[in-house]
């Protein structure tokens, strides 16, 4: 594996982390660079970030062990709503984990929530890699605004 996929997918993996990384940008450099084939370019890019959503989401049932301590940002009856909600709306929010401020947090919610690892895993790769598309598709000029 190339040194340019390797650094994609460690900064797409960063950037799916509460971490801030620019991964669009990256994805968007090499495409121009002409390094990789675009389809491998956006592979390296959906598995990084969609493997740094896991990670959030196991944070997240990690979390959860520590609900009833008086430290807890978050106490038993508002999680018990928000879990209510999230098993009404919440799966489906998960196509917009691609999104900017809002998308990390929602992956790490996930797991504090309990969403089953596989359709959590389904929803944000479907997310990640449709948004790493796009901007694959943008950056060759194939799709303009």
């Amino acid at each position: 594996m190339s040194a340019s996929l390797l650094g994609l997918f460690g900064i797409s993996f960063l950037a799916a982390t509460l971490l801030p990384a620019q991964s669009e940008l990256s994805l968007s450099s090499l495409i121009y660079l002409d390094t990789e084939p675009v389809v491998l370019l956006v592979l390296a890019a959906s598995l990084g970030n969609t493997l740094g959503s896991v990670v959030n989401w196991a944070l997240g049932r990690g979390a959860v062990h520590f609900s009833n301590a008086a430290w807890f940002p978050v106490k038993a009856d508002k999680l018990d709503k928000a879990t209510a909600w999230y098993h009404r709306y919440g799966r489906w929010s998960l196509l917009l984990s691609w999104a900017p401020v809002v998308g990390d947090p929602l992956t790490l919610a996930a797991g504090v929530l309990k969403e089953p690892f596989w359709s959590f895993l389904a929803l944000v790769a479907i997310a990640k890699t449709g948004r790493y598309l796009i901007v694959a598709l943008i950056t060759l000029g194939v799709l303009q605004f």
